[in-house]
């Protein structure tokens, strides 16, 4: 069955529409305006870089159309169907038409930059014209909003091609603390491209696995808290969580406005950098993206130095070091490549605040969540209008949209939200920035005179477990989350097969120097393995 044919198949099971007019038959061009309309031009996907697709592009080797087949193809083989990684909720229809218009701009001359012909993901809960933007929810599953996100924009801008959008854990993972990472109502559970039965992490699960496995060149995901970087972590992949205010939030659905960011998700480091020049840019609906005007760089690729790591005084921060051996033993072994490369390693650096923000920072996104969502629903015309009305249709269809786990969250963010006075909001978010940020990132860095910290990312992926919710070992990436300022995974070996990453952080707006110090490493360290898609671990 034809591509199109199973996602139309998967509406009508789910009983809700995946995008007006997807169930019509799409349109190929004539033959004769482009040779990759025949099957034997699909061109193979696994792998590409953007680098090595511009490249190919240029000989004439490839077309962004026969680029966009091949993924489409592979969709159908491994996402819809035989393994059913089912990380990809909804196709854009005109993926094709848009990829043959590139190509003609390309005939003509007319090339817009590195992003050209690109394939590209969104996480749904991302707005892209036309397309359903739901938070992976039941109750958004009509939402279509009339006009793109302005990272969305910015993308299409630069020649990017809107493949569809990624599944994603329900409401950004902000809906129940036993929730599952990758699983929604609206688009089923996601599964990790390396062992079948564990999980991808989250919340943007889809967008991870999607990328690892080969199914589109590069995705955006979205992060408050570790978002990006867990998801990416555990499936082989480099993320990138920008200085908040870097890449604008406007048209994203929102938890929390003082720590919410868009962020590239790519198998390499240099295909991160390209994807962060085309997302970031000044934006006067975001007052965070204003801010960040004097610091938006258009092209992030200039940062691409084998030679990144000599001279660069790196911290270690050991708390997530000790809970599991085989995650001690990939990071150790990271230590000794950065040496090797040049670095110096202050080890250990103690952060004098760690984990004391924690309190302070879930008040704060209590609080924002209800305002920021209750403006999202209402600006871009969405079916429901309010936080509350949310509950009431969870709780009315309790049975497709609560069969593992509650909406515990979402409730407390209401109750929390109506009653909570503005002072107290201002202190929770005062302390959770002071005790993160002043007192805990940035006081570090500035002790040992550091350009950046390094951390484990998060343990091995733990199996898939509807009912007890997710296990997470080792996690290293909230101090930067609740700081607002960057952080940056990448792969650095694995553990039975399952891929383990480090993290970078550093201060506000140094995307350029992490990406010089993770592009480094990653080629010293060439640590990516693609997913072999194996259903669970073999037992002894």
């Amino acid at each position: 069955m034809p591509l199109y044919a199973v996602a139309c198949r998967r509406a009508l099971v789910l009983g809700v529409a995946l995008l007006a007019g997807a169930c019509a038959t799409p349109q190929a061009p004539p033959p004769a305006q482009s040779q990759a309309a025949t099957p034997a031009a699909v061109y193979p996907t696994e792998e590409l870089s953007i680098t090595e697709i511009q490249a190919r592009m240029a000989a004439g080797e490839l077309s962004a159309y026969s680029l966009v087949e091949g993924f489409l193809q592979r969709i159908e083989a491994i996402d819809r169907s035989g393994p059913t990684l089912n990380s990809i909720i909804e196709l854009n229809p005109d993926a094709l038409s848009e990829a043959l218009r590139l190509d003609e701009e390309r005939a003509a001359g007319q090339i817009r930059g590195p992003m050209h012909g690109v394939p590209v993901l969104l996480k749904d809960n991302i707005d892209a014209a036309g397309m359903v933007n739901s938070a992976g929810s039941l109750a958004l599953a009509s939402h279509r909003p009339a006009e793109d996100a302005f990272v969305v924009a910015r993308l299409r801008e630069a020649g990017a091609i809107i493949l569809g959008k990624a599944n994603l854990s329900e409401w950004a993972n902000f809906r129940s603390t036993r929730s599952t990472s990758g699983w929604s109502s609206r688009g089923g559970q996601t599964r990790n491209p390396y062992l079948l039965d564990r999980n991808p992490c989250g919340s943007s699960s889809g967008s991870a696995t999607a990328v690892a496995a080969n199914l589109v060149t590069v995705a955006v995901g979205t992060e408050t808290d570790g978002s990006i970087m867990c998801p990416a972590a555990v499936t082989g992949l480099v993320g990138i969580k920008p200085t908040l205010g870097l890449v604008s939030r406007q048209g994203i659905i929102p938890i929390a406005i003082s720590q919410d960011t868009a962020g590239p998700m790519a198998r390499t480091v240099a295909d991160a950098a390209a994807l962060l020049g085309a997302m970031a840019g000044a934006d006067p609906r975001d007052p965070e993206a204003t801010v960040a005007e004097p610091h938006i760089r258009n092209d992030y690729t200039v940062h691409l130095r084998a030679d990144g790591l000599a001279g660069a005084r790196i911290g270690v921060v050991r708390e997530t070091f000790g809970f599991h051996p085989g995650v001690d033993a990939v990071l150790e072994a990271a230590l000794e490549t950065l040496q090797a490369a040049g670095a110096e390693l202050v080890d250990p650096v103690e952060i004098a605040t760690h984990e004391q923000y924690r309190e302070a920072e879930y008040a704060v996104l209590l609080h924002e969540f209800r305002e920021g969502l209750n403006g999202y629903l209402v600006e871009s015309g969405a079916p429901i209008a309010s936080l509350a009305e949310l509950i009431a249709f969870n709780r009315a269809h309790a049975e497709a949209v609560m069969p593992w786990f509650e909406q515990e969250i979402l409730e407390l963010a209401e109750s929390v939200g109506s009653a909570e006075s503005r002072a107290d909001y201002l202190e929770a978010l005062d302390t959770a920035k002071r005790l993160a940020r002043v007192e805990g990132l940035e006081a570090a860095l500035a002790a040992h005179g550091l350009d950046a910290l390094l951390t484990a990312a998060v343990g091995p992926a733990w199996p898939t477990d509807p009912i007890n919710g997710d296990h997470f070992l080792g996690a290293g990436y909230s101090l930067a989350a609740v700081a607002g300022t960057p952080s940056l995974t990448v792969p650095a070996g694995t553990v039975n097969g399952l891929p383990i990453g480090i993290v970078f952080m550093g201060p506000a707006w140094s995307e350029g120097r992490l990406i010089e110090l993770a592009h480094a490493f990653e080629q010293h360290q060439q640590a990516r393995r693609p997913p072999a898609l194996k259903p669970t671990l073999p037992m002894p």
